[in-house]
């Protein structure tokens, strides 16, 4: 592989982790790697330091070196909230020479990207034609993937892509732009609940307990002034989320109504852009991604399969069964003109990992 160069270098940068795939035009895995999440406003300096570590560490996986790392570079990244941030993103990437080409988008298209496999019909199919990154297909011009995702991991936020590649979205900020949920959303709210059924404001809840465990306290009131003091980093909040579900699951009602208005910020950020869209009465793919949703979690899976075909009764709604940087990958391959082949390839290789 020594003079090889891959065709995609794909990134998915999340708020908490981010993941880098070197892949072949054929869809073959060379390499992967994974570091710290891009949470917050464009850092250029610190998202690219970290771009060149992770290429760093699959290139001596894949046993190569130097640049170009790939022929095309895909990054879906979460901090590309704004036109301006994909283009300034896009700009410092492509000047660091480690593709020929690069493309960026928000890194809910690549959640889209990977719930959508080609070659299954999800409805009409439009005439091929150009792609950019986010989830609309180009270079080879084959077939225009559509529908709707929704990524609620750390954060939540949703896009959607209508069959005649018209894009709609959030913001997604957070609670400045009207946001609610995700892992630190989730846990923020845990922490709330526990601390009132602590100290007698609020409802009796099984939080309570299982809030002071996971950090391994003796109170909810020692965890709380362990985030005040800075002993227990705020951002931990967002490990109380597969907390929530677990109290929910064993039939708590103050956990099971935080999973069902998680259930409904989810409904209401999807069906809002299937809206926009005029997607309500079509066959639409909904997508679901990121930690919360990929668990597959009975009570919220169903509370948000429930909800979107309420609204939308012919949508095909599916939890991603591949990683969010596979998605990059596939908005890659899709860049190059690749077939289903590759596709199915890629995905193979993923599938193989997680079963392992």
């Amino acid at each position: 592989m020594s003079g090889a160069v891959p065709a995609v270098l794909a990134i998915d940068g999340g708020n908490s982790k981010s993941d880098l795939a070197l892949v072949t035009a054929d869809g073959t895995l060379l390499a992967s790697a994974r570091g710290p999440g891009t949470a917050g406003a464009v850092n250029l300096p610190e998202t690219l330091d970290l771009v060149a570590t992770l290429i760093g560490q699959a290139q001596r996986q894949a046993g190569l070196r130097g640049s170009p790392a790939a022929r095309h570079l895909s990054a879906c990244l979460a901090n590309a909230d704004l036109p301006e941030e994909e283009a300034e993103l896009a700009a410092a990437l492509r000047a660091q020479g480690w593709s020929e080409t690069t493309e960026v988008a928000n890194d809910t298209f690549a959640v889209l990207r990977a719930g959508l496999v080609t070659g299954v019909p999800d409805g009409p199919s439009p005439a091929p034609g150009p792609t950019p990154a986010d989830g609309t297909p180009a270079a080879g011009g084959s077939r225009r993937h559509w529908g709707v995702a929704v990524t609620c991991g750390a954060g939540i936020n949703c896009v959607g892509v209508a069959p005649d590649g018209r894009k709609t979205g959030f913001l997604a900020l957070g609670g400045i732009t009207g946001d609610w949920g995700g892992g630190y959303g989730l846990g923020s709210a845990a922490l709330w609940w526990a601390i009132r059924a602590e100290d007698g404001r609020g409802t009796p809840t099984g939080l309570r307990e299982a809030v002071a465990a996971h950090f391994g306290a003796e109170s909810v009131t020692a965890v709380a002034i362990g985030i005040h003091l800075g002993t227990i980093p705020g951002e931990a909040l967002a490990e109380l989320a597969p907390v929530v579900l677990a109290v929910a699951g064993a039939g708590d009602a103050v956990a099971a109504d935080l999973v069902r208005r998680q259930a409904e910020e989810i409904c209401a950020m999807a069906l809002t852009v299937m809206r926009r869209l005029g997607l309500t009465g079509a066959a639409t793919p909904v997508v679901l991604g990121g930690g919360l949703l990929a668990a597959r979690d009975p009570l919220l899976t169903a509370g948000v399969t429930e909800g979107i075909r309420a609204g939308a009764p012919r949508a095909a709604v599916r939890i991603t069964d591949v990683p969010p940087v596979a998605g990059a990958a596939l908005l890659g391959l899709d860049y190059l003109g690749a077939g289903p082949e590759a596709e199915r390839r890629l995905r193979a290789a993923y599938a193989e990992r997680i079963q392992s």
